[in-house]
């Protein structure tokens, strides 16, 4: 998990982040006003410079006052925070406009992690006497290795109540680039942060430590015996375009037939909102809602590694820089990600997303027609090139890199899309082959990657939040199945299918699984509105290839049940503005009791209303010797599609470019 990169997050000044231009409601903080939060609660007398802050982010204002605004009118600035003192952790809304403290009160959970939370846990594990003892069992000392503190999950033990807990294994120091390759298996440290104390050494036996540095960099393949650099070739290379068709304008880009407003915040990092397709409303806003990461071996060292990733370490302040010419192409529009630090001043990562469009090399639509063939005339095909715009950021959540894509498309479409790279994480394991004696019991919940290094299985699941408003506010789902039809007994066909249609009117009747077994389509659309062939416009979800259900059991497993959405893919509830993340408002030792599971419990109607769906994507990693010593990048994703929401192809109109 994360191994935040220091010099990045603490070496950056602060700064704007686009160029100048017109606010809106749902732009991010800037710089000014992240400062002026702490400033106000100084005043207040509720913050000190000891003060540390686990969160600052925009409060975003009622959709009302949004939808409603214009350039020119008055803004409603507010900022939500977390923020650690001497009396303990509080939540506050600050109204930065009228420079106010609107609430303040004690939190109802654990707050994210603080970077300075991970040095501390370390430095608090390899001070303790019995854990440099069992580095010393191991020919190491603590100036030989470093640590990964790691979010220790809820599991309902007496032991946990009052404390901010974190488990610390240890890795070698690196003799290159590969920080995960020789970890030291079977020694742990549980930390409590709030009391600053060793819980627990945890020592289940010395194991042995891989010996390959299993480095990654262009230089350390070539000197590898057992790989050969292939030989250099031109490459296929992504060509700019002549002019520049992207606008980014402050918050607000405008591509082709679409426009919509970005934001970072340090939890689900991008955030995009207003998304418009010719003009129209498609998408209030879209992000990343939860992150659920579970490993699947039981041994001492391992069964609590149940990581919510956006929860609890966040996908904002994990930003990574984005390198032209291999995360994105040279001639994207990078941006900085403006968040803060622990102690709640403005913090920018540089080039943290990047914006631009490509020729997929693929056609927007085309046609060949045999007809208009002859014996002295030629018709070529009929067609138009794709070309789509990609929103990209990168989160390095420790041993993996999570890149999360944006992509519209001329054709109305836009997708949802999640690709993980980077390391696997590792487990030390006496076995140097699967012919060793050990190799059967130590590869009982993963497999072997190399000589010494098992890899345990685990699962990625990644929950969004998609507040649909499709022509308005008021909006229904439905599910249009595929079912079963009689053929009339004057045809010859004995079977057929037709549509059947559902509109669930409650958000508990709005569970979904997509289910190949019964097909259906998914979507949301305005019932209030018509085109002029009687059609009510829609937007579809296709889940494209990232359905993954567990036989995790959300009603006994503690953290399954912090979350519960992963039973089902779709979810569909009411609008509520404190309702952004599926896993609960505080996601460090949560307990399961502020879920989206929960919330449902309300039954509210969701027919002709302002709705919120959730979508669940991910996949079950049996990882494979492919993925060392960095696995190919994998992506998952969902399309959302219009369903006669446009009055033809949209694509029709693009023009054929003179070759």
């Amino acid at each position: 998990m994360p191994r935040t990169p220091l010099a990045i997050l603490s070496g950056v000044a602060a700064a704007a982040l686009a160029t100048a231009a017109a606010a809106h409601p749902l732009d991010g903080l800037t710089p000014e006003e992240i400062t002026a939060v702490g400033e106000i609660l100084a005043e207040a007398g509720h913050t000190t410079e000891d003060s540390r802050w686990p969160l600052i982010e925009l409060y975003e204002p009622p959709k009302d006052f949004v939808l409603n605004w214009q350039e020119g009118d008055p803004e409603q600035r507010q900022a939500i925070v977390n923020v650690n003192t001497a009396e303990g952790t509080f939540k506050g809304i600050v109204d930065l406009t009228e420079r106010t403290v609107v609430s303040w009160e004690p939190a109802e959970g654990e707050p994210m992690i603080l970077v300075e939370e991970f040095v501390q846990a370390m430095e608090l594990a390899l001070s303790h006497p019995d854990f440099v003892a069992g580095l010393e069992e191991r020919g190491f000392t603590p100036d030989d290795v470093f640590c990964l503190p790691l979010t220790a999950g809820a599991f309902g033990d007496p032991d946990e109540a009052g404390r901010r807990l974190m488990k610390v294994p240890c890795y070698v120091l690196p003799e290159g680039s590969n920080w995960y390759a020789k970890p030291i298996e079977g020694l742990y440290a549980t930390v409590d942060l709030r009391g600053e104390e060793v819980v627990e050494v945890i020592d289940t036996g010395v194991v042995p430590v891989p010996e390959d540095s299993w480095g990654y960099t262009t230089e350390e393949i070539a000197a590898r015996p057992d790989m050969e650099l292939r030989e250099e070739t031109e490459r296929a290379g992504l060509e700019p375009p002549a002019e520049r068709n992207v606008s980014v304008y402050g918050s607000l880009v405008t591509w082709d037939m679409w426009s919509f407003r970005w934001r970072i915040d340090k939890r689900p990092g991008v955030v995009l909102s207003d998304i418009r397709a010719d003009g129209r409303e498609v998408l209030y806003q879209a992000h990343l809602s939860e992150v659920f990461v579970p490993y699947m071996d039981p041994s001492e060292g391992w069964y609590w590694r149940t990581y919510m990733d956006s929860g609890e370490y966040g996908f904002g302040i994990f930003l990574s820089p984005l390198r032209p010419g291999v995360d994105c192409p040279t001639y994207a529009t990078y941006l900085p990600a403006l968040v803060h630090a622990d102690d709640g001043t403005p913090l920018e990562i540089p080039g943290a997303v990047c914006i631009f469009e490509r020729q997929i090399g693929d056609p927007a639509w085309r046609h060949f027609e045999i007809f208009a063939q002859g014996p002295d005339t030629f018709t070529p095909a009929e067609g138009r090139p794709a070309t789509e715009l990609i929103v990209r950021s990168a989160s390095e959540v420790g041993n993996y890199d999570y890149l999360i894509d944006y992509r519209f498309d001329q054709s109305g479409r836009m997708n949802v899309m999640v690709g993980s790279t980077g390391l696997d994480a590792l487990k030390g394991v006496a076995a140097t082959s699967m012919a060793d004696d050990t190799a059967v019991e130590d590869t009982q919940h993963g497999t072997l990657i190399a000589p010494n290094l098992v890899a345990p299985n685990h699962d990625h699941f990644f929950n969004f939040r998609l507040d649909f408003d499709i022509d308005g506010r008021s909006n229904s789902f439905m599910r249009t199945g595929i079912v079963p039809a009689t053929a009339p007994e004057d045809v010859p066909r004995r079977t057929m299918w037709v549509t059947e249609q559902e509109m669930p009117q409650t958000e508990g009747e709005a569970r979904y699984k997509v289910n190949p077994d019964t097909p259906a389509m998914y979507h949301v659309g305005n019932m209030g509105v018509t085109s002029g062939l009687g059609h009510h416009p829609s937007y579809m979800i296709q889940p494209g290839n990232s359905v993954a259900y567990s036989p995790l059991d959300v009603t006994m497993d503690p953290p399954a049940m912090r979350n519960p959405y992963i039973e089902y893919t779709m979810y569909v509830t009411p609008y509520d503005r404190d309702q952004r993340y599926a896993g609960g408002e505080y996601a460090f030792q949560s307990d399961g009791s502020d879920t989206l599971a929960t919330w449902m419990q309300q039954d509210r109607p969701i027919a002709d209303t302002d709705i919120v769906t959730w979508y669940t994507m991910g996949f079950h990693h049996i990882p494979r010797m492919e993925d060392w010593p960095v696995m190919p990048l994998m992506w998952k994703g969902i399309t959302l599609a219009p369903f006669n929401f446009f009055d033809h192809n949209p694509a029709i109109t693009i023009p054929l470019s003179a070759e």
